[in-house]
């Protein structure tokens, strides 16, 4: 009964750590779905990522306790051969195992970003035609969320260099205006879901 009890909190747990980090995995989900324009639905997650962290510690926390407890009399008495001899979807391996992947989904934000390819920029000879722009962006929440902006953005002809910052959200993108404009930026930012506040050229 011990073991019903912790693998029901260990699956609650193992959801809310994916809840969690859920702003930061839809993005990677979208970018190998080839689907970028639902990255950021999630991504009103955010402000309650605090909270989902301290409940999915709770909830393992309790897990583990129910796993480990020793088993009352009325519960030894209760309980048949069978159930004394845990299988593995009983076991402390599955709540070990359990355990991990919410850890790991709880820290996706941080390494989120591996999965991305990184921006390759070409040296262009018009210097005379380079622009730069900050752009604002509304959305971003994770170093994944920034490496999806810049995968979108070095898609397009005549990048030159690419600063992207979900802390600050903006990014800062120099570019040749005889290949893109700062339109064709804006369509790109917006196909990953992220919203363009405002633009501004800085030289």
């Amino acid at each position: 009964m011990n073991s019903k009890s912790s693998n029901s909190l260990a699956f609650t747990g193992c959801l809310t750590a994916i809840s969690a980090s859920l702003c930061c995995i839809t993005p990677v989900l979208a970018l190998f779905a080839g689907s970028t324009g639902i990255a950021s639905t999630f991504s009103w997650v955010e402000p309650f990522r605090s909270w989902l962290i301290g409940f999915t510690i709770l909830v393992l926390a309790a897990a583990w306790y129910q796993k480990l407890r020793p088993e009352t009399e009325e519960e030894m008495y209760c309980a048949c051969e069978q159930e004394k001899q845990d299988s593995f979807w009983q076991s402390k391996k599955l709540l070990g195992l359990a355990t991990v992947f919410a850890a790991l989904m709880l820290v996706f934000p941080y390494y989120a970003d591996g999965f991305y390819p990184k921006p390759i920029f070409s040296e262009l000879g018009n210097t005379h035609q380079l622009a730069t722009y900050q752009i604002n962006i509304k959305g971003m929440t994770c170093n994944g969320c920034e490496e999806h902006v810049k995968a979108e953005i070095s898609k397009l002809q005549g990048i030159s260099s690419l600063e992207v910052s979900y802390e600050q959200a903006n990014a800062l993108v120099t570019f040749d205006e005889s290949l893109t404009d700062i339109e064709q930026v804006n369509v790109a930012i917006y196909r990953t879901g992220y919203t363009v506040e405002s633009h501004n050229k800085s030289k």
